[in-house]
């Protein structure tokens, strides 16, 4: 059977408003540490090649020839010497391990190692990661990872029959990393202190610059755009960027939210703010679907004839147009009233998406609408 159905949308923006202008939302004090980073204190990607050791017969097949020489290659370094093509790996997976390196860390520090399966594996469930060391974009080992991997699943089956929970190929070892070497990276060296807005904004660019000059009674930090405040460390009188960044980060800047529309068009899923804000807009909702069904039968040919057996395709077409369903939302309707107003349309997740574009498109939505 095949179905295929067309949706129909009209939208209509209207000049007049049917209910009272909404004032703006007050802005909200958030600290600067919130709402920005510094330049050059990040963290660092890390990965590694390695193997998990210890599955129950959930491991690589014989036919995933890397994992195979890399069990070779381990017990050749352990002094057993085996021919790789006679070694089973069943209860063994070949796995790459990635880890992110914290900005000043130092030899010693731990942290979390993600691993995931790059054979055939079935399951990572109850392994140990082999001592995997991990390198940086530069070539260079940065860290090491061992230990065992935990997982927020499983797979089982037999006979035909199979049952999974989760992702079972993909695990964590919490702390499992340890650092062994640290970027060389002097912070109290920097000449400029330069802070990175993680949403860049004109606005609150100024309003940074503006509240760090008011704490120092000088001009010692400048808006370069709306992205980027530099901070002039000479200018503030204090010779350690630690306590200087440590002052700065506690201080409070007034933000004004963005009205943001974020959708998933592969989940369906559609978040938005409170403060999303709509314009007067009259929405017309109708469905036109089209199913087609296809029976198949055996026509069987006459006695002692010449013909042949043949299947026969009997195809059915039904069409459906159902009525359309109208909805009208008044200046600064909020967004429950929208919401509410598509749930009693009947409306679902994946018309409300349609339904948003196209009020973005006719003007009446007051907010970013981002499609991920």
């Amino acid at each position: 059977m095949k179905a295929a159905s067309v949706a129909g949308l009209l939208l209509l923006a209207l000049p007049l408003a049917l209910s009272g202008t909404l004032s703006a939302t007050d802005p909200v004090a958030i600290k600067i540490r919130d709402l920005t980073s510094v330049e050059g204190v990040r963290e660092n990607p890390l990965i590694g090649y390695g193997m998990v050791v210890g599955l129950t017969r959930t491991g690589d097949s014989q036919q995933t020839v890397f994992t195979t020489q890399t069990l070779a290659n381990i017990m050749q370094r352990m002094g057993a010497q085996i021919p790789p093509l006679t070694a089973r790996v069943a209860n063994v997976a070949s796995v790459f391990v990635t880890a992110s390196l914290p900005a000043f860390a130092r030899p010693g520090t731990q942290v979390d190692v993600t691993v995931s399966s790059i054979g055939d594996a079935k399951s990572l469930e109850g392994g140990l990661l082999l001592l995997t060391p991990l390198y940086g974009a530069d070539g260079q080992v940065y860290a090491a990872a061992q230990g065992p991997v935990a997982v927020g699943g499983y797979a089982v089956g037999g006979a035909g029959a199979s049952k999974q929970l989760n992702h079972p190929t993909v695990g964590r070892i919490p702390a499992g990393g340890r650092v062994e070497r640290s970027l060389a990276f002097d912070f109290n060296r920097l000449a400029l202190l330069s802070l990175l807005l993680r949403e860049p904004d004109f606005s609150t660019a100024g309003d940074i610059s503006t509240a760090i000059n008011r704490e120092f009674g000088h001009a010692v930090a400048s808006a370069r755009d709306g992205g980027r405040v530099e901070v002039d460390p000479a200018a503030t009188g204090l010779q350690n960027l630690t306590a200087l960044l440590a002052r700065i980060e506690n201080l409070t800047v007034p933000v004004q939210r963005r009205a943001r529309v974020v959708v998933n068009e592969r989940t369906g899923t559609i978040v938005m703010g409170k403060d999303v804000r709509l314009g007067a807009v009259s929405i017309l909702h109708g469905g036109f679907s089209v199913q087609i069904s296809t029976e198949y039968s055996v026509s069987q040919p006459a006695p002692l004839s010449s013909g042949k057996t043949e299947v026969v395709g009997d195809t059915e077409l039904k069409t459906k147009d159902s009525p359309a369903k109208r909805l009208e939302i008044g200046e600064g309707a909020s967004i429950d009233q929208l919401v509410n107003g598509l749930q009693n349309m009947g409306a679902t997740a994946r018309d409300v998406i349609s339904i948003l574009q196209a009020i973005k498109a006719a003007g009446a939505l007051d907010a970013d609408l981002e499609v991920i």
